[in-house]
């Protein structure tokens, strides 16, 4: 048996209600929530799992073959949508895994598809969502690979990185280092953009796993995204601001400040969702699945940025408060010294 499973993810930029969502599509489409199967419910939590759709099938021409693809797509309640094409032959053998992995090698042959699923999934969505829009370029892609036997005929090193070459032993390790195995019969090898399964059971709880974990980090690249275009728009405001007079520069600081401070508790907000996607807790061997995908794929790094540019935005807005305070203060200074001066002159007009 073989399956490849073909991975893009995408976000809306806005939270869903999965709850309402799944009762409006409940009525013309099949929809189900994310549920893991083989694992204790206690051991994975996920406080609000993906709405799932199924979507037509489509058939994949590629050098005189077809390929029959089932397509899959999951809406997650922090905005992020993915679309999974999944390939499966039950009666193919293992040492086709390689041969059948590389005819679809970068997904560049399934990018048009994607466009035509991503509008279908958009115009099922837009009734019950408003505003919904999204960036067809941005996305994370992610593919994986799973046969029901551990076979030396697979070339892993091939397989993952997507390139038959003759690889060099340094590249070879450094390719295949995040290997993982529970039973002497399955394994379950690592990349940052790819992963091989090879499960005499149906790995699919692993497989929502490296899900997961990818809309995790894709999550953390988005608002990173969105933070870095907030922050060259603020400092254009405040440059702007500086050429205008006290009075009008005073406002745009006070509107850049409010936009700052929603901005900060928007994005505040969603990270504490994205961290808490998932849970891993009592079970040992997933728990290092899921840690381990998040380190190949640099959530670390990648949540380190937005927590700086987080940081960076809190400075900002301090710095201007303190500059609007001090030029308020400036401001009742010069009027209480106008006041002053006013009486003096009465007083003196009076004594005249």
């Amino acid at each position: 048996m073989i399956s490849l499973r073909f991975y893009r993810i995408y976000d809306t930029g806005q939270e869903i209600d999965l709850d309402n969502l799944e009762r409006e599509l409940a009525r013309s489409y099949f929809t189900a929530r994310a549920s893991f199967l083989r694992v204790n419910p206690k051991s994975i939590i996920i406080e609000d799992p993906p709405l799932m759709l199924k979507m037509h099938p489509v058939s994949i021409e590629r050098q005189g073959s077809s390929y029959e693809f089932s397509v899959i797509a999951r809406v997650y309640d922090i905005g992020a949508i993915s679309i999974c094409f999944m390939y499966e032959n039950l009666n193919a053998p293992s040492s086709l895994l390689v041969d059948n992995a590389l005819l679809f090698t970068g997904q560049d042959c399934l990018s048009e598809l994607y466009s035509i699923y991503l509008k279908n999934i958009i115009e099922i969505l837009k009734p019950f969502i408003s505003d919904i829009s999204l960036d067809p370029d941005f996305y994370e892609d992610y593919s994986i690979y799973v046969t029901d036997r551990i076979d030396s005929t697979i070339d892993t090193a091939v397989l993952l990185s997507g390139e038959r070459i003759d690889f060099s032993p340094q590249m070879r390790e450094e390719i295949v280092k995040n290997t993982l195995s529970y039973t002497m019969n399955d394994i379950a090898v690592l990349s940052w953009d790819s992963a091989l399964l090879a499960n005499p059971d149906n790995p699919t709880d692993l497989i929502d796993l490296i899900e997961f974990a990818n809309v995790q980090v894709f999550e953390l690249r988005y608002y990173d995204r969105l933070l870095s275009r907030n922050m060259v728009a603020m400092y254009e405001d405040i440059e702007q601001a500086d050429k205008k007079s006290r009075f009008g520069r005073m406002n745009t600081y006070h509107a850049i400040m409010a936009q700052m401070m929603e901005t900060h508790a928007e994005v505040s907000e969603i990270l504490e969702k994205v961290n808490n996607l998932i849970k891993v807790t009592e079970d040992i061997y997933y728990a290092r699945v899921y840690a381990t995908v998040l380190k190949v794929m640099r959530s670390e790094q990648w949540s380190d940025s937005v927590e700086r540019k987080i940081d960076i935005i809190h400075q900002n807005y301090s710095m201007l408060s303190d500059e609007v305070r001090i030029q308020h203060s400036n401001f009742l200074e010069w009027i209480i010294i106008v006041l002053i001066a006013m009486e003096f002159v009465l007083a003196i007009w009076k004594a005249i």
